[in-house]
């Protein structure tokens, strides 16, 4: 008996220990994970010479450091720290994530430097950029697109590749972002992030806000990018090398219900900045004047949209708001714009300098040489899950030339008279299928005439 009552004694314990182990995944269900690392690290010019600014993710908060150093010298010598924001999604989920935001500054330009991010609870991959030249003389070359997204993003890879062998300084993405960030409670922002990591966290990745980006007054937009300025990156503008870019938001004459101000507002903005550059001794150092807006002025696409009409909204304005809501044709016109970069149309077309739907080329032997007019150039078939358009059949005189291959634009600001643009098939594994040079030997309202 003595024994007997030993052995049930003995049991006991071990049974409770099985008991316990057989309940540990509902224990392990019940702790939420602890989501310290950085992820969908990217760059942005904050537009002051000599900075980068460094932003990314993580879902628990932590501090916002950088980690930095010279190609060659110590790693990780120099410390810079910035803050993190508290983005609540407002999908049903009202999933929750910090966006990290650190700026570097004292920068050498042109200098190579090697960087992570994140805390002591987590640190980023090493990543490298070169700081931007600050210099007038400096040929900048960028990768340009729009409509790139999670699924079916055809030339991701291409990028991804050539932004990591340094042939571009900047890229520019012109709205429309991986279709869409507000899906899935914004996992599918989460993943696009992921995805262009490869080429964001590598050289600044400047933005414009399109169409896709609209839903819940384009929160996942404003909160995820770091564009320069205080318009939570819906415009601005930044010099580089001889040019001044402006970013623009064309979707501010189709959302009226996030408010008509803001067209009245960017407009503005719009004709004071294009004053301030076009002041002689700006225009003098900075000659080329570019600007980046999703929906296009004009376009031969056969799907009825803005620009398909001849009242385009983003070109004409609108007459049925009071007050009536002026557009941007007239506006970069007389301030002398240089070229103007657009995407939305899921395809590639390359304009004749055109204005007021005429065509102003310079001579017909040399169109782009001393052009009366600006041009224009729709770059979006970079890939997404929408496809390519179909382009009207017919098309209008100022048409130049039109792709329904995927890819992307490459454009080279080499000097103060010579622009150099060309477009990459990725259909094509990478050919060049249309390039051109612009050549203005003046700039500003009166090389019109």
């Amino acid at each position: 008996m003595l024994t007997g009552a030993k052995f049930s004694f003995k049991m006991g314990p071990v049974r409770a220990a099985w008991a316990l182990l057989s309940l540990a995944p509902l224990f392990v269900l019940g702790v939420p994970p602890i989501w310290t690392q950085p992820e969908q690290v990217h760059l942005s010019y904050p537009g002051e010479p000599g900075s980068m600014l460094v932003t990314w993710t993580t879902f628990n908060k932590t501090e916002s450091k950088v980690e930095y150093g010279l190609l060659g010298g110590r790693l990780f010598e120099m410390t810079a720290t910035g803050d993190a924001t508290l983005f609540v999604d407002s999908g049903e989920e009202k999933r929750k994530m910090f966006i990290h935001r650190v700026t570097l500054t004292g920068l050498k330009a042109a200098s190579t430097y090697v960087y992570h991010c994140g805390s002591n609870d987590g640190w980023s991959d090493v990543f490298f950029f070169t700081a931007l030249n600050d210099s007038t003389r400096f040929s900048p070359r960028f990768a340009l697109y729009g409509d790139l997204g999670n699924e079916n993003p055809q030339s991701l890879a291409r990028l991804q590749k050539e932004t990591q062998l340094s042939m571009y300084d900047a890229i520019l993405h012109i709205g429309d972002f991986a279709y869409d960030m507000h899906e899935d409670n914004a996992r599918i922002g989460d993943e696009f992030m992921r995805q262009v990591e490869s080429i964001a966290a590598y050289v600044p990745y400047m933005t414009c806000p399109g169409n896709h980006e609209a839903t819940y007054n384009f929160s996942n937009y404003r909160n995820r990018f770091s564009m320069p300025g205080k318009t939570e990156s819906l415009w601005y503008s930044w010099n580089l090398g001889s040019a001044h870019i402006i970013s623009l938001s064309t979707e501010v004459y189709f959302y009226l219900q996030f408010g008509l101000e803001l067209l009245f507002k960017q407009y503005e903005w719009l004709r004071k900045d294009l004053e301030e550059a076009n002041k002689p001794e700006n225009r003098a150092v900075r000659p080329w004047i570019i600007t980046m807006g999703h929906r296009p002025m004009y376009c031969s696409d056969d799907d009825q949209d803005d620009c398909t009409t001849f009242d385009s909204y983003v070109r004409r304005g609108r007459n049925d708001t009071k007050p009536t809501a002026p557009g941007l044709e007239d506006l970069f016109y007389r301030y002398g714009v240089d070229v103007e970069l657009w995407a939305h149309e899921h395809t590639y077309e390359r304009l004749w300098p055109v204005y007021g739907d005429k065509v102003f080329n310079g001579s017909k032997e040399q169109p782009y040489v001393n052009p009366k007019a600006p041009v224009h150039i729709i770059t979006g078939s970079a890939g997404c899950r929408e496809k390519t358009d179909r382009f009207n059949p017919n098309p209008k005189e100022w048409s130049a030339f039109r792709s329904t291959d995927y890819g992307y634009t490459r454009m080279h600001v080499v000097n103060s008279t010579h622009l150099y643009l060309e477009q990459v098939s990725d259909d094509q594994y990478g050919k060049v299928i249309d390039s051109i040079w612009v050549v203005k030997e003046k700039h500003g309202y009166s090389s019109w005439f």
